[in-house]
């Protein structure tokens, strides 16, 4: 796939504090503070609600004004807020004054949300959540680009009014949109946003879809080169050690597959092996194994932004995923930072 040679490539961590219990707040925020100064471009946390033991962040907004009062270059993501759940005003105003305390380092993942309990919970018709998430998009783009802004509804009806202060970022945040279903991935193209791609399952259902609502709105390949993939990631100094850690992760992920399986009364899912998760799921290997696997990677979708699985969402304990983001910072990074990449040189790290 032709990439295009002004598009960097970034590399980002996500999944952290997925690990079904509180955790520990500082070590969090120092992991943060080292992928600031290590060169990481954003850090994204997902939003889910109503579990008290377990989700220590259900607001990612509050734990994003905290993390970017500690950073200096380091943006924060959403991944994602779901959009229904939310009065469009009060987000976007939010978001706004995220992004004027931290000197426009905001990046906004949005979806329509997949947890049915937190709808019933909070008396939303889930049924509703396409309409409510596309008017809720069309209300926050307006409120941060206009200097007043009224809607007829149908959810969320209001006189004209004014939100501030007006986002640093102009014309408004970068959005990206998680989406699977073809009316989604369409919203996308359509605005030109570059999409959130999923790893459980990974992007191979998304990207033949959103190549095709690109072509149909004739919107290019740079919201595909935007769009963020994600991978777990196991660098060791030692092929072997990586394979061994590699096989670690890979049985606790088949167990917590099954489990979950188990849970939702469907049969157990196909174990998963060592070639099939570097082939679709992982980077693992010597940091010349890594950065291999990032260019074939970069090469075969097109997408230049990578989200970093360190921890596993959870899997692998806080210390260890430390260790391993140290390990790509010193070893990997480097190769794609301030020049061209031998066989690619079109391929350079974005550097925020």
């Amino acid at each position: 796939m032709a990439l295009e040679a002004d598009t960097p490539l970034r590399f980002d961590l996500a999944g952290l504090a997925r690990d079904g219990r509180l955790g520990d707040h500082r070590a969090l925020m120092r992991l943060a503070e080292r992928a600031d100064q290590y060169g990481f471009g954003c850090i994204w946390f997902n939003e889910f609600h109503f579990r008290r033991r377990a989700l220590p962040y259900p607001h990612t907004l509050l734990l994003g004004a905290d993390i970017l009062a500690r950073t200096v270059h380091l943006r924060f993501g959403t991944s994602v807020l779901v959009l229904p759940l939310h009065h469009p005003l009060l987000l976007a105003e939010q978001i706004a004054q995220l992004d004027y305390q931290s000197g426009g380092r905001v990046d906004v993942g949005v979806g329509r949300g997949t947890e049915p309990a937190t709808f019933e919970t909070l008396g939303i018709d889930q049924r509703t959540d396409r309409q409510r998430f596309e008017e809720a998009l069309t209300v926050m783009l307006r409120a941060w680009t206009l200097k007043r802004v009224a809607s007829d509804g149908p959810t969320w009806p209001f006189a004209e009014t004014e939100v501030g202060p007006p986002p640093v970022q102009t014309p408004h945040p970068p959005i990206h949109v998680a989406g699977v279903s073809a009316e989604t991935v369409a919203i996308a193209a359509r605005h030109r946003f570059p999409l959130l791609l999923s790893l459980e399952p990974n992007e191979a259902r998304q990207l033949p879809v959103f190549r095709d609502a690109l072509a149909r709105v004739g919107a290019g390949s740079s919201p595909l080169a935007a769009s963020s993939l994600a991978r777990y990631v196991v660098p060791a100094a030692t092929r072997a050690r990586a394979e061994a850690e590699l096989d670690r992760l890979t049985d606790r992920l088949n167990r917590r597959r099954a489990a979950r399986a188990a849970a939702r009364g469907q049969a157990s899912p196909v174990p998963r092996d060592r070639a099939e998760m570097l082939a679709d799921y992982a980077i693992a290997g010597t940091p010349e194994d890594c950065h291999r696997q990032i260019l074939a990677l970069v090469t075969r979708t097109g997408c230049r932004n990578l989200r970093c699985l360190f921890d596993a969402n959870g899997l692998i304990p806080l210390n260890e995923a430390s260790s391993a983001m140290a390990l790509f910072a010193t070893e990997i990074l480097p190769a794609f930072t301030g020049h061209a990449i031998p066989g690619h040189p079109d391929i350079h790290l974005e550097r925020t």
